[in-house]
């Protein structure tokens, strides 16, 4: 259930987005994102779509899938799902499947930190560091080795905005490139993140009514839920096993209402849409429910 590199799979910056099959600019497309300019699901969005693309920032999860799901034909949303650190951001699939929202790409982002400070400022001009408590937590051990006091924000791009407002001496942000570059600050120390190997996984998602691009799709993500018996599991994913398809991801969610039953988000890849049809026709007869979220390439590593 290891994922693998594809970098193919999703075109650089600057190239014609993967999604946009009608031939659209980049600048044509909106696309949702949580968090202000400068975020990392801004960085996701430009690698997926283009320098050029134009995003919408929300405060919350929430607020992203209600502005996407609006049936425009240029509207879009990008929005976290795991962290090869921190898990599943269990919240935002309850979103998706509350949704009308359909996948129709991902991404996985190399989450990369660095120290942000007001132009003209050092290192030993700084005696707090600003930051989403995560962006924190990974970057401990630089922070260990300086007695600055740290203060936890709501975004880590917000951090970095709000150095700009102030134009602090003393105070530092940890945050993107990106965010530097938008908000004019210096870097004053570039990957403090203490594991290197840090990605986040982005979906790409759009309302079901909205027309999808012709693509050659090799991965899929459906939810189901079985009738709990003894080794009902067991023979869901046996069939899955027996029809080629790789299994890269298996989660379980309480269903609410129930005495702790619960259903399965699955992300299946295989080698051609017809293999995948057939062992989901294969899979209705032996599950309560089976939805799926959609089709859709698997996503490149930056």
């Amino acid at each position: 259930m290891t994922e693998k590199k594809n970098p193919a799979a999703v075109q650089t910056s600057g190239d014609k987005s993967p999604i946009s099959g009608t031939g659209r600019a980049a600048s044509q497309l909106k696309v949702f994102i949580q968090g202000i300019e400068g975020s990392f699901h801004q960085i996701a969005a430009r690698k997926f779509f283009g320098e050029e693309v134009s995003v919408i920032c929300c405060n919350t999860f929430r607020e992203v899938i209600a502005g996407a799901s609006i049936t425009d034909t240029d509207t879009y949303a990008v929005m976290a799902i795991e962290n090869s650190i921190a898990g599943s951001i269990l919240p935002n699939y309850n979103l998706l499947h509350q949704s009308r929202m359909v996948i129709t790409g991902e991404i996985y982002l190399q989450i990369r930190h660095n120290l942000l400070a007001y132009p003209g400022n050092n290192i030993e001009d700084i005696r707090e560091v600003h930051s989403h408590t995560m962006a924190l937590q990974q970057c401990y051990d630089f922070l260990d080795h300086h007695p600055w006091k740290l203060v936890e924000t709501e975004d880590t791009a917000l951090s970095a905005r709000n150095i700009q407002h102030d134009k602090s001496r003393h105070t530092a942000a940890i945050a993107s490139t990106l965010a530097a570059e938008l908000y004019g600050l210096e870097i004053l120390a570039s990957d403090i993140h203490t594991l290197k190997n840090n990605y986040t996984r982005f979906l790409v998602l759009q309302h079901e009514e909205m027309d999808r691009p012709s693509i050659q799709a090799d991965k899929a993500s459906v939810t189901f839920h079985t009738d709990h018996s003894k080794g009902s599991l067991a023979r869901v994913l046996d069939r899955i096993a027996v029809g080629g398809i790789n299994l890269s991801k298996l989660q379980s969610f309480p269903i609410p209402g129930t005495d702790f039953k619960y259903a399965f988000h699955a992300d299946m890849e295989f080698d051609s849409l017809h293999q995948f049809e057939r062992v989901i026709e294969s899979l209705r007869s032996i599950t309560e429910s089976l939805r799926i979220y959609g089709e859709y390439r698997k996503g490149g590593f930056y």
